[in-house]
């Protein structure tokens, strides 16, 4: 129990909050963004949907401040996450930060110096020099208050109990009842930074814990405690989405199948779910990627995506591959990712913006692979994967998004691109979505690919040939199939009955090859041919 650990509780006094208060008032007005839930969609007080489309920022280590303070001004590096077009951040906190009076009063300068950082102070007095004498609650804030000047919404993100680095099923951290993890403690802390952040505009939820995990963990404590830790943050702040994680580092709500959370308060309940490729092992590594992604899926609608059909949003708050690019497992996950998150449109939280950290597991300086932006926090370090990401910013649906009708776009994850009619019979090519046309298709009866508005279909010419348009359209060049265990190829005939396989070639032309891994092969890489119809209802641009 955190109360009975060796680091001792110290609550803040009744002045402390005041003072904190008084910092964020003589603050000048940020964006101001009160959201709410409608059915599946987190939407606006207008009712149009607001998609969160979030990085996440770590602040939670033993140094108790944002990273990367010392590499770049905290201005520069809020301007470069919306130059990059997300347009809200998780910023993970601990709850000691808010509960341990000895810590909140630390400077940043002093916090540093304790870990003999010594490099570290240095590059903040240069390029933070405004925070590095305020205490860890006043630079948290001020990074909030940094990213709301820069039209950036964020979510505290309650990543951890005692500052370090998460997770494990036996850091103490884990589940109500470890030993740094005290659920009155926990309950002090939310209600704390809930109430000290109530008024700032840019605000807009409150994750309550992440990753809740280890040997304790059981469903009935689940619901015991997180609907005390949801009514204790609507309380202080009526404003602020709840954003509930699950069990099994996150994975698993499926409990919530049969028996709902009861809340006193509705319209601002939102759920979330990590998905990584290493969730599920080496599995993109060692098997066959249809197979992989067909079950993995599977079970995520199982665990958390039958949600969106129960009327929750769901929320993906981790999610992220290494960005060198040279990791099999990861990139395999990503392609099927990207088709599953399109598909269900959903609000996410890439893991994670930092290049490298100040210390973390006692490395200083430590590179993050799965970062966004560089080790010196300058550039972005995949400006390729950041432009494939892209796509998944913007909404394919909401309540307000009806302009169009109900139409398909034919969506290719390994790109994050839409396939696209250039020209009045072609070629057919990939590029951006928001440029493509609208597509219909019937799966129980004609199974046309058909653009809407026009008689042409998307047909076979031959094998190895690009794709085309036509009029005729009939079986069995016209006819399409959803085939594989991952259900992301589009399979059809030539005239003369080759089975095909919509495929890219490398100028990225649409073309149709024999069909990739449709058996038991491991060793090979279907990606090519994988596309996903995505339901839209945004009007061509």
């Amino acid at each position: 129990m955190a109360g009975s650990s060796s680091t001792p509780i110290i609550f803040f006094s009744f002045l402390a909050i005041i003072t904190s208060f008084l910092t964020i008032a003589v603050l000048p007005a940020t964006v101001s963004a009160t959201l709410f839930t409608s059915s599946r969609w987190i939407v606006d007080y207008k009712g149009q949907r607001v998609k969160l489309a979030c990085v996440n920022w770590v602040s939670h280590l033993e140094v108790v401040i944002a990273e990367g303070l010392s590499k770049q001004p905290v201005d520069a590096i809020s301007k470069r996450i919306a130059s990059l077009g997300f347009n809200c951040v998780k910023l993970t906190w601990p709850t000691f930060l808010a509960t341990n009076d000895t810590l909140a009063s630390v400077t940043v300068r002093q916090s540093f110096q304790s870990l003999g950082l010594s490099e570290s102070i240095v590059g903040l007095q240069s390029n933070n020099p405004s925070i590095i004498n305020l205490t860890l609650l006043q630079a948290y804030q001020a990074v909030v208050y940094s990213l709301g000047k820069n039209n950036v919404m964020v979510i505290l993100d309650n990543h951890v109990s005692k500052p370090g680095w998460c997770c494990s099923s036996s850091d103490g951290n884990g589940f109500f009842g470890d030993q740094y993890f005290n659920p009155d403690v926990w309950i002090k802390g939310l209600t704390r930074m809930a109430t000290l952040f109530n008024g700032v505009g840019n605000v807009v939820g409150m994750s309550l814990r992440n990753e809740l995990r280890g040997p304790k963990q059981n469903v009935d404590d689940w619901y015991k405690y997180m609907q005390r830790g949801a009514e204790a943050v609507h309380s202080a702040n009526p404003d602020v989405l709840v954003i509930l994680s699950g069990l099994s580092d996150d994975k698993d709500l499926s409990f919530l199948a049969n028996r709902p959370l009861g809340l006193t308060f509705s319209g601002k309940t939102v759920f979330e779910v990590h998905w990584y490729g290493f969730s599920d092992g080496q599995a993109w590594k060692s098997g066959n990627p249809n197979q992989v992604c067909g079950s993995v899926v599977n079970n995520m609608k199982r665990q958390s995506g039958f949600l969106l059909e129960k009327g929750f949003p769901l929320l993906v708050s981790e999610f992220g591959v290494d960005q060198r690019g040279t990791n099999v497992n990861d990139n395999r996950y990503l392609s099927c990712f990207m088709a599953a998150a399109a598909e269900l449109d959903l609000d996410f939280a890439l893991w994670t913006l930092v290049g490298s950290y100040y210390l973390r597991d006692g490395v200083l300086g430590m590179n993050e692979y799965y970062g966004v932006l560089n080790s010196d926090w300058s550039d972005i370090r995949n400006s390729s994967l950041s432009q494939r990401l892209s796509v998944l910013q913007s909404p394919f649906r909401g309540p307000d998004l009806s302009q169009f009708s109900r139409h398909k776009i034919i969506f290719h994850p390994a790109t994050g691109l839409c396939l696209l009619q250039i020209g009045q019979l072609g070629p057919l090519k990939l590029g951006p979505c928001a440029q493509s046309g609208p597509w219909s298709y019937s799966s129980q009866t004609q199974k046309f690919l058909t653009l809407e508005g026009s008689y042409l279909c998307l047909q076979v010419d031959e094998l190895e040939k690009p794709a085309k348009l036509g009029i005729i359209c009939r079986p069995p060049n016209s006819q399409w199939d959803t085939i594989s265990d991952s259900g992301l190829h589009l399979s059809s005939k030539t005239l003369n009955g080759t089975n095909v396989c919509l495929d890219v070639d490398s100028s990225n032309t649409i073309v149709t090859n024999s069909c990739k891994c449709l058996s038991r092969d491991s060793t090979c890489n279907p990606e090519s041919q994988w596309f996903k119809l995505v339901d839209s209802t945004i009007t061509r641009k």
